[in-house]
């Protein structure tokens, strides 16, 4: 069992990430879109979508310090456990608060104000599942951690070892089965939501809106529309005078 919750698991969660995601753009590119429902409702949108976005932002960048940063790399600078620690709770348990309660306000927001409820898909109940989870996980590890509920268990010196043993294709799965249970929760809730995310309107954090930098100016002209009326159409463009 250990050998296929971690040693094939997020092999298989991952391939589903890349093929799915290549096959939306291949495919799919026009519903490649978050699917905006700012046209329903916008002040509560203005509020969750900004503490969900930001709080995300700092929730993955903590992810990759302490999963990707071996100990000793911050040993070697000088960064002792403790100081370690105490940035890695403070930082994250903020992070993870504003990312949840941002993601508390849209889906209030999704399931009370009709229109956008008529515009949720059964894929949005899924994936808000798998998320709301993994995140209620992730910020009960780091309660439980923080309080010393997990017996001052050490993620840096076990998952964080079997994660970066993922990139050499030789998974130290026996590493995660004395991970506490909260943990391993947490890290399967993310694996499936992986697989998941080319399904969803997730995927839109891959895009990025680079042509938009380089597109010619858009010019907006007003015109008298008793001028427009009278005018012949003509075939093609115009040129500008």
């Amino acid at each position: 069992m250990d050998l296929l919750l971690w040693g094939v698991l997020p092999y298989v969660s991952l391939t589903l990430l890349v093929a799915g995601t290549l096959w939306r753009a291949r495919f799919d590119a026009f519903g490649w879109t978050t699917r905006s429902s700012q046209v329903h409702e916008s002040r509560l949108l203005r509020i969750g979508s900004p503490l969900f976005h930001f709080g995300m932002l700092f929730v993955v960048l903590g992810h990759v310090v302490g999963l990707l940063i071996p100990k000793g790399w911050t040993d070697a600078v000088g960064l002792s456990d403790h100081a370690y620690h105490l940035l890695a709770i403070s930082t994250g348990t903020v992070a993870g608060v504003a990312a949840a309660a941002g993601i508390g306000v849209l889906v209030h927001r999704r399931f009370t104000v009709p229109a956008v409820r008529r515009a949720t898909l059964r894929s949005d109940h899924l994936m808000y599942t798998f998320l709301l989870g993994a995140m209620a996980l992730g910020l009960a590890a780091t309660v439980l951690g923080s309080t010393g509920m997990t017996d001052d268990y050490n993620y840096r010196t076990g998952i964080s070892v079997w994660f970066r043993s993922l990139f050499t294709f030789q998974p130290d799965y026996h590493v995660m089965a004395g991970a506490p249970l909260v943990f391993q929760a947490h890290i399967l809730f993310g694996f499936t939501l992986f697989a998941l995310l080319p399904c969803s309107r997730l995927v839109h954090m891959f895009s990025a809106p680079l042509t938009y930098l380089f597109r010619p100016y858009v010019v907006y002209r007003g015109r008298d529309p008793e001028q427009l009326a009278n005018r012949p159409s003509k075939r093609g463009w115009e040129r500008l005078s």
